[in-house]
């Protein structure tokens, strides 16, 4: 089991064993392993993700949690939330956003449950009403760098389905300028014009 932090298009994997997948990249040169659970480690982690030579990072701890809990120390953290939304034709909603293809979602408002956020984001977002909430997908982690603080943002992501006809209207002030119905058959050429995290949400439905 791991958790998956991405910085830009980088993965860094938090983990307690070694699977297949992480194996196979701990052989390679462009991977950062460190297996010493600390703060210089993960200072050290964090400053040579960043280098060009290095594409993905692997940090070993015994406890997932308490590991998890030692990274996100270094971090301000941002909870948001949204939703792949299902039509009553299997097709699965998309916005265009900054140059990207994106799933709706945006921040938590304080006294806000996940699954309330994840609705309203959604509709906020793209002008759907009677969006019906539907089970947990997973969670993502991506960094960014806002007013001089490095923020990690752990986005939860929930399946939704919305019935009939409705006006897509993007909310313009969240930089959104396009939405789309896609058949899901046809998600993986978008998926390419995405993030990462994007990508592997797509890739659980």
């Amino acid at each position: 089991m791991f958790i998956k932090i991405y910085f830009g298009d980088k993965p860094v994997y938090l983990c307690t064993e070694l699977d297949a997948t992480l194996n196979a990249l701990m052989h390679q040169p462009e991977t950062i392993l460190l297996d010493e659970v600390s703060a210089p480690s993960i200072h050290t982690l964090l400053h040579e993700i960043v280098k060009p030579q290095f594409h993905q990072g692997i940090l070993i701890g015994k406890d997932l949690q308490t590991l998890k809990k030692l990274f996100f120390r270094h971090f301000t953290i941002v909870t948001a939330a949204g939703g792949v939304v299902e039509n009553e034709h299997g097709e699965i909603l998309l916005i265009f956003r900054k140059g990207k293809w994106d799933l709706p979602k945006g921040k938590q408002d304080p006294g806000e449950s996940l699954e309330a956020c994840a609705v309203r984001e959604v509709e906020e977002e793209t002008g759907l009403r009677s969006v019906r909430l539907a089970e947990p997908i997973t969670v993502t982690y991506h960094t960014y760098e806002e007013h001089g603080k490095q923020i990690l943002k752990d986005s939860h992501w929930y399946k939704m389905y919305v019935n009939g006809t409705q006006e897509l209207i993007p909310q313009t002030e969240e930089d959104i300028h396009e939405i789309r119905w896609v058949e899901q058959s046809g998600l993986a050429r978008y998926a390419e014009e995405s993030y990462p995290s994007i990508r592997d949400v797509l890739n659980v439905l």
